[in-house]
């Protein structure tokens, strides 16, 4: 989900094939990562190998599994959200499969409970972050909301992600959807788009190089203070930087959030089902799942599991997101990515 700095696995050849049946091969996006004592844990638990193939973007990794379906890259898929769920489910990706724990898993994140194909594991809001020194140099309130965006002083200083691509601009879109309606979408876009908003292909281009406020950024002289990301980026900031600030440098933008939930599943034509089931298991478990907010900066969705006191400070979850329908992102995504596409990119 929000950007780590840190991959964790092992390689046995690195092609993912999970053919081995003493290896359970995850496939994910790019912001996978977990800590190398927890993986560790659970090899020697289980007494299988951990592989795990990173392929892009949510977005570009969901898109990927979907066509190597019938000879998978791997065993278990992390990474498709409530965005593109119904993508996943309605084209066969994943074998049927209730994880171990799945019952402490809270009910506001749970889905597909009559088939079981995905496992909730994470959840976390897609939000516009704020670079707080430009903002401050420049004696400008950054925006609150939706509505503020396509205000004139906010002209040429947002950068989003490609919705029809990147999971978090997808989400970003979908919000907009929420907040408008389907007959109000469109418009407002087009004001978005009268107001200067620039389109890259994924997060890590619009995080890491055109947002003036992430350290990264800063490095790649982005020059864009406004970016889509996530409400966990800011705490990211902070412990990623050294000396650790007393305050995040970044800020969230409450009145843009859309919540997102990622799930996992067995791949359907998973070369080793047994080792994928024991993999899905684990990443419910309380250790995962205690270990994965500083891993990967997402909230953890099983009862009782911690949540760091730095998420707490610098990066709680939105008081009141724009959430959506599964059923209704499933009814009318394509048609909106392909409408956006049209409008914004053309």
């Amino acid at each position: 989900m929000a950007g780590t700095l840190a991959a964790c696995g092992s390689s046995d050849g690195g092609q993912g094939s999970g053919g081995d049946s003493k290896t359970v091969t995850l496939v994910s996006h790019d912001s996978w990562a977990a800590s190398k004592d927890v993986i560790a844990a659970f090899e020697k638990q289980s007494g299988y190998k951990v592989d795990v193939l990173k392929d892009g973007d949510a977005g570009q990794a969901v898109n990927k599994a979907i066509l190597t379906k019938d000879n998978p890259q791997g065993d278990v898929f992390f990474g498709v959200d409530n965005t593109l769920l119904s993508r996943a489910l309605d084209n066969g990706l994943f074998q049927s499969y209730e994880a171990k724990g799945s019952d402490l898993i809270l009910p506001e994140y749970r889905v597909d409970q009559d088939k079981h194909r995905v496992t909730p594991v994470d959840t976390g809001d897609i939000c516009v972050n704020y670079d707080k020194k430009y903002f401050a140099d420049h004696k400008l309130e950054p925006p609150r909301s939706f509505d503020d965006l396509v205000k004139p002083q906010y002209k040429n200083l947002l950068v989003t992600e490609n919705a029809s691509a990147s999971s978090p601009g997808l989400g970003f879109l979908l919000g907009t959807a929420a907040k408008y309606g389907d007959d109000g979408w469109e418009g407002y876009w087009k004001k978005l788009k009268a107001n200067g908003v620039k389109v890259v292909d994924g997060w890590e281009q619009a995080y890491n190089v055109e947002f003036s406020g992430s350290s990264s950024g800063k490095k790649a002289k982005g020059d864009r203070p406004l970016v889509v990301s996530y409400a966990s980026s800011p705490p990211a900031e902070v412990l990623y930087t050294d000396p650790k600030p007393t305050s995040a440098p970044t800020g969230v933008a409450e009145g843009t959030c859309f919540r997102q939930v990622e799930y996992a599943g067995l791949l359907s034509n998973a070369k080793n089902t047994k080792g994928g089931k024991a993999f899905l298991d684990f990443l419910v478990s309380k250790r995962f799942q205690d270990d994965m907010p500083l891993n990967m900066f997402v909230y953890p969705v099983r009862e009782g599991a911690q949540v760091p006191p730095e998420f707490v400070k610098y990066g709680p979850q939105a008081k009141d997101p724009e959430t959506m329908d599964p059923a209704k992102i499933a009814d009318h995504r394509d048609q909106w990515v392909k409408s956006w596409t049209s409008l914004v990119l053309k």
